[in-house]
């Protein structure tokens, strides 16, 4: 039986417990992108442990939580998440990523 077969919940422990962050609690459920952006910039840059820039490992946060909530995730979180990707990039100084009708 595989790691994953026999813990369904690693995921879960992951971001509980992240050896690069000291995450806010229920810092993915606040319904305020620019909160969640502001709470994962300020975990990112006290970190000592991460191995990337605070933005690398911000994003690399945010990215892991929405891929492993996949289809579990409510349609209006899954917004405020992508949201919130948008104010993350904006506090680390990050051009906007562009939109499918942007050339």
């Amino acid at each position: 039986m595989s790691a994953k077969q026999q813990n369904p919940k690693w995921s879960a422990e992951v971001t509980r417990a992240s050896n690069a962050l000291d995450l806010e609690p229920n810092v993915f459920k606040l319904d305020d992108p620019r909160r969640i952006a502001q709470s994962l910039k300020r975990s990112a840059e006290s970190s000592r442990r991460r191995k990337g820039t605070p933005y690398q490992s911000a994003m690399s946060m945010l990215n892991f939580y929405i891929n492993r909530a996949g289809s579990g995730l409510a349609a209006r979180q899954h917004h405020i998440l992508t949201q919130a990707k948008e104010e993350l990039r904006q506090l680390f100084h990050r051009p906007a990523r562009p939109t499918l009708h942007q050339k």
